[in-house]
């Protein structure tokens, strides 16, 4: 088991149990489903487990990737919807594999660096695709806030071809993501959704971990490079 999941920190260790308590009771308070914790709970996992360039990250994140696409898709956010069911499903079974022949003895991906060049290509994807994805969702009947979804599914999908080609800016990319994507379930939270406090705190926790990511691939490809 220990060979598995690698080994924790104590940083890692208080960081998930803190997540996991919060949203236990959120739920409680909110009386919210017992069906988000658990989207919630395998998201805080997921994105813990990338943070450490752990193979386990790839087996939570499919669970997450099909409840998270639900509770998008009861709020309206189909934009959301999409990029779940239609990217992140197989991005899962590809990254899984492609990371599995990277792994070395301490159960850790090896790490990569972008050159100026590659980040220049990155931002500029981005800008134009989240402008275009923008437009087409707005034009969708019963689309919430198409411009900051489209732009919050463009990230994203950047952001997982980084992961899965084991780059260390991918986790620049999410920053900016989580920022945006909590933006987003204040909204909805604003007009009622019954899943938007929960999700809320389950983007802030990714946040977090964002940067608690950038700080370890930096480092870990750094080493790489040394």
């Amino acid at each position: 088991m220990r060979k598995l999941w690698g080994s924790w920190n104590v940083y890692e260790i208080v960081w998930l149990a803190l997540f996991s308590g919060v949203a236990i009771v959120l739920t409680v308070i909110m009386k919210d489903t017992v069906f988000g914790f658990t989207v919630f709970l395998t998201g805080v996992l997921c994105v813990v487990l990338a943070a450490k360039g752990n193979l386990m990250t790839y087996v939570f994140g499919m669970y997450n990737t099909f409840g998270y696409a639900y509770l998008a898709y009861t709020n309206g956010l189909f934009g959301e919807v999409g990029l779940n069911l239609l990217f992140f499903a197989p991005m899962n079974v590809v990254g899984f594999l492609m990371w599995r022949k990277h792994i070395g003895n301490d159960q850790q991906v090896s790490m990569r660096r972008l050159d100026a060049r590659g980040l220049a290509i990155v931002a500029v994807i981005c800008a134009a695709g989240s402008a275009a994805l923008g437009y087409g969702l707005s034009l969708i009947e019963g689309q919430n806030s198409p411009y900051i979804d489209a732009l919050t599914t463009v990230l994203s999908i950047v952001a997982t071809l980084l992961m899965v080609r084991r780059y260390k800016e991918q986790w620049l990319v999410y920053i900016v993501l989580n920022i945006f994507t909590v933006l987003l379930w204040v909204i909805r939270t604003a007009d009622g959704s019954p899943d938007g406090m929960l999700m809320i705190v389950m983007w802030s926790a990714y946040l977090v971990n964002a940067i608690y990511g950038y700080y370890t691939w930096n480092k870990g490809a750094r080493e790489a490079h040394a």
